[in-house]
């Protein structure tokens, strides 16, 4: 594994810190983020779209980032691309 840091939610504190990351040997983005809570959990589960099972898988989880870190997510985004990982 290969990860580079890219960010933290700005308004962090002691006990919050949604961030995120590249895995540029793995090209994939690494996100850290709050638990949905049973509500939204149970809508994205239900969620139906073409060709694909409803529910959330085993080795899948939702999160929640807060729009705040939109531009971490598209620097991590340009980090892959610099990389050329594709």
């Amino acid at each position: 594994m290969a990860l580079t840091f890219i960010g933290i939610d700005p308004t962090t504190g002691d006990k919050q810190s949604p961030t995120v990351w590249v895995d540029t040997q793995a090209k994939e983005l690494v996100l850290q983020g709050w638990k949905p809570g049973p509500e939204l959990e149970g809508e994205c589960a239900r969620f139906e779209v073409p060709g694909h099972a409803t529910g959330i898988p085993e080795n899948e989880a939702v999160i929640r980032i807060p729009a705040r870190m939109v531009d971490m997510i598209r620097e991590a985004c340009d980090v892959l691309d610099r990389a050329d990982v594709r």
